[in-house]
């Protein structure tokens, strides 16, 4: 990947947590494929003296995300919440739980900051910067927010989607999703 890196660039590592490797609550399959190929992006960030930020699914026991909450439904069948269309999920990356432990085999042992998401029972949280009504933001979306205000302008943001560091999550109905 032809790529320059600089000291202002940041490399965010997304919900590299064992729920969602193989065998875990919400495996995705070939989930640990992408451990080489992010480990080799994490040296490559800081040699370039870059930063590197990790997100956390962090939820807590009878979270409204997970279909355990809800009578009769199934994970993976989705349902109205306040801020939109929710997909249930199988009970996940609860708190404390290996399953939300970050996957100890990636070379995070230098981030600067992790952001831990889902934490609220009420409301889900699939970004770094925002949850699930889109409106209200994460510890990584304040951050930002506090940045802006305090240099009076906005910074230009470009992300690069790593192909081989991404892998996706099917529900029963075959849709993909993301993860």
């Amino acid at each position: 990947m032809d790529m320059t890196i600089r000291p202002d660039d940041a490399f965010i590592v997304v919900d590299l947590q064992y729920d969602f490797l193989p065998g875990g609550a919400l495996a995705v399959p070939d989930g640990d494929a992408v451990i080489a190929p992010i480990n080799a992006l994490i040296k490559r960030f800081r040699r370039a003296g870059a930063h590197l930020l990790l997100t956390q699914d962090w939820h807590p026991q009878g979270h409204k995300s997970f279909a355990s909450m809800h009578e009769g439904l199934e994970p993976f069948e989705q349902i109205d919440m306040p801020y939109g269309t929710q997909t249930l999920w199988p009970d996940h990356c609860v708190m404390g739980t290996r399953g939300a432990e970050i996957v100890r085999n990636i070379d995070a042992v230098q981030a600067e900051l992790v952001i831990r998401k889902g934490y609220n029972r009420e409301i889900d949280s699939y970004s770094a910067f925002r949850k699930a009504d889109r409106k209200t933001p994460t510890g990584l979306g304040d951050t930002c927010a506090n940045a802006v205000s305090s240099v009076s302008s906005v910074p230009d943001w470009h992300s690069i989607s790593v192909s081989t560091g991404r892998r996706w999550t099917r529900s029963r109905r075959g849709s993909r999703r993301s993860w």
